[in-house]
């Protein structure tokens, strides 16, 4: 009898749970589909399905009597179903901007027969530590919840969830004996907190606000709450031995080290190491996941990161198991349940130094399956390839895919294509997900979207997924638009993100060649084509779409922009022809050129360094902090760090606002010089120009002066008007 109640009672449960009454995962996705599509939500309903036997993520789709069904094992995969319904049924775009409408048909599209999928992996991992910089910097709740939609339209299971942790540090180092100056102090300002997190720098721009501390945690409540909601578990931070400086004049018996210089600052901005072995280095961990698991709860995953592109104290493969099976014990004595995550950039960036017994050593020494790998690049180097699959440890394949919140339009897509189809067929049992290490929310999304489905057991045919994308992004099926978007896949989309993409209006000024590593303005296809794809998608029209918008502001920027560079190599020949004429003549077409790509770009909000100011003035609580977050934002976008810092540019973008007060400043600056020189009779002085443009440089970042304010009109007829007034003359 008791046997029979019991099965009854599992019967009815499951039943319950497949009706949708009151299941936790059936409310959390009602309550996305509100957010997302809400003349919708009334139409739709979500279903609980029993896990199945391999508990692998899966949905199903069918339209019941008037209603769309969606039914997933959990709110996740309902999210994915759902998202699988609005590209391939309503032809609807779901961007990771909030501020960038999801817009579908008034009419709710049929699902005609039931569609049934299921997850290839358990896990999507998502984000970076460079994204809380170079995009997410000064997101508020409205930003943050749409890309916590976005990530569970799109899958993501493990989401990188570092907002906030300052906060928890203040206290666990003042619990150790600092003061708040000295705390404060040793933090950077938010923009490049980042890269204090992963060690590489202490004390720029400082002391942090008590105000930005406060805010942040209740920020991070939200979104870890949110997160754990839609079935991820975001991954928080570990000790990884980073210190404060002052920590060794408490403790002078401490094992501290100073790590090596990074990024051409000073020395007084280096961050400081204390050795796992060091028995402080225990206490420390446990003080600080106390501290962070009061404040935002657990999932026992956490990113360390103890060497991101700085050298250990030792490269003795000995060395470096003790400081990985060190580092994982004490994140295990205090949480038992611990997983560590470390991304492995640094094996594919310092690949001369982290030799292959090096990389066993550290990620063997810690426990079988305790340990996740990112391998973080691999769309250009697969590194689970060059060891052995990380040696048996579970690791995630990701698409990086964007330095630095670069606009450039970039990515090797069908090259991505197939080494998904490598290391799904070949990765090993050790393959545990896939995942995107972007460092910026770029202007390539659709390729995040791509890699992401790949984790889905979605029948891919590369060309249909491109023709639906075009149908998507348009509103409607157009032969032409589905053949620009082709010719984007196969002609431009060929090559995988470098550091500082850009076209060379974003570079500083020079006749011949990049004056740093850090912008980059090849590329290796004819403009031409691009033009044509350009002027297919305007010709398309009759689109009010966003979307459409978007895309026509995007490729024209990059169709503009790579004008820019034959023209400088015709001004530098007509310069050391000392043809004057010419010289000028050039001058006003470049200059010229540059007006118009800020006017292009400032027909879409998403291309706005006034709505970076104005999202980083947002936080301040006075004046006084307002201009601080200001300079802050400007910083890193231009300089990065100090005057003529060798990073500067890294984070270029063809944004409104920072073309015209910026980069066409800067190319003004030296045409003008290179004019003058030649007027004079004499040869441009390039080191006299290159200071003056690093302090014009400096000067900007340390503004808050207002920027020129170009105003938006009637998009298509300023795309189209453009592309007349450049469009190659040959073919047309």
């Amino acid at each position: 009898m008791k046997s029979f109640f019991a099965t009854l009672v599992l019967f009815a449960t499951a039943l319950s749970a497949a009706c949708g009454s009151t299941d936790a995962d059936v409310t959390a996705a009602r309550g996305l589909a509100g957010r997302i599509v809400p003349g919708y939500a009334s139409k739709i309903r979500f279903e609980k399905l029993v896990p199945a036997a391999d508990s692998a993520d899966r949905f199903e789709l069918e339209t019941v009597g008037r209603k769309l069904v969606v039914r997933g094992n959990n709110a996740n995969s309902m999210a994915v179903g759902l998202n699988h319904f609005l590209k391939y049924y309503a032809r609807a775009n779901v961007s990771w901007f909030a501020d960038q409408p999801v817009e579908v048909p008034a009419q709710m599209p049929q699902v005609a027969e039931k569609v049934a999928h299921s997850a290839l992996l358990d896990d999507r991992f998502f984000l970076n530590y460079c994204t809380f910089g170079y995009t997410m910097v000064w997101w508020q709740w409205r930003d943050w919840e749409r890309l916590i939609d976005w990530m569970a339209l799109n899958g993501v299971t493990l989401p990188l969830a570092i907002t906030g942790q300052e906060a928890v540090w203040a206290r666990v180092w003042q619990k150790l004996g600092l003061t708040d100056e000295q705390i404060r102090g040793y933090f950077t300002g938010p923009a490049h907190l980042p890269w204090h997190r992963m060690s590489n720098l202490d004390y720029w721009q400082s002391p942090l606000p008590q105000s930005w501390l406060d805010a942040q945690v209740e920020l991070q409540q939200r979104i870890v709450a949110r997160e754990r909601e839609l079935n991820m578990k975001p991954v928080l931070p570990a000790f990884a031995g980073h210190v404060p400086a002052e920590l060794g004049t408490i403790y002078p018996e401490a094992k501290i080290s100073r790590m090596s210089k990074w990024g051409g600052f000073e020395d007084r901005y280096r961050s400081h190491f204390l050795d796992p072995l060091d028995p402080l280095f225990a206490r420390i961990q446990r003080e600080f996941l106390a501290e962070q698991t009061a404040l935002f709860g657990t999932d026992h995953i956490y990113g360390a990161d103890p060497f991101n592109e700085v050298d250990p104290p030792s490269w003795e493969p000995e060395f470096l198991a003790r400081v990985s099976r060190t580092i994982y014990d004490t994140m295990a004595a205090a949480d038992p349940e611990a997983e560590w995550l470390q991304m492995t950039w640094l094996f594919y960036l310092d690949r001369h130094k982290w030799h292959d017994d090096r990389i066993e050593a550290f990620v063997k020494a810690v426990p079988q399956d305790k340990m996740l790998l990112l391998d973080y690049y691999c769309e250009n180097t697969e590194v689970w390839r060059q060891t052995r699959s990380y040696h048996g440890q579970p690791y995630f394949w990701c698409y990086l895919g964007n330095f630095g919140g670069n606009t450039m339009l970039v990515g090797n897509f069908d090259e991505v294509s197939k080494r998904l189809d490598g290391v799904l067929a070949e990765g090993g049992k050790n393959l545990r997900g896939l995942g995107s290490t972007l460092e910026g929310l770029d202007s390539n999304p659709f390729m995040y979207d791509y890699v992401f489905e790949r984790a889905w057991d979605f029948p891919v045919d590369d060309d249909r997924w491109f023709d639906a994308l075009a149908d998507r992004y348009l509103g409607r099926e157009d032969a032409d638009y589905r053949r620009a978007w082709d010719a984007l896949r196969r002609n431009v989309y060929i090559t995988s993100s470098k550091y500082g993409h850009c076209p060379l209006l974003n570079a500083r000024p020079t006749f011949e060649g990049l004056l740093t590593g850090t912008t980059d303005a090849e590329i290796k296809y004819d403009n031409d084509e691009l033009f044509d794809i350009w002027g297919t998608m305007i010709d398309a029209g009759g689109s009010d779409r966003d979307t459409y918008r978007y895309w026509l502001v995007n490729v024209g920027r990059q169709a503009l922009g790579n004008l820019f560079l034959p023209m400088r190599d015709e001004f530098t020949a007509a310069y050391r022809a000392k043809d004057l004429v010419r010289m000028k003549e050039l001058r006003t077409q470049m200059l010229e050129l540059a007006a118009d790509m800020e006017t292009l770009a400032a027909q879409h909000g998403a291309f706005s360094m006034q709505q970076w100011i104005d999202n980083s003035r947002s936080f301040g609580k006075t004046p006084e902090e307002q201009d601080y977050y200001e300079v802050n934002g400007r910083t890193l976008l231009t300089t990065w760090g100090d005057r003529a810092q060798s990073i500067n540019d890294y984070a270029n973008r063809t944004w409104s606002g920072l073309v015209a007060d910026y980069y066409a400043v800067r190319w003004r600056m030296f045409l003008d010089a290179a004019v003058g020189a030649v007027e004079e009779g004499r040869e441009l002085d390039e080191e006299a120009i290159f200071n003056a443009m690093a302090d014009f440089e400096k000067e900007f970042a340390d503004s808050t002066q207002p920027l020129t304010q170009t105003p938006a009109g009637d998009v298509g007829e300023i795309v189209r008007k453009l592309y007349l007034k450049y469009k190659p003359e040959s073919g047309k």
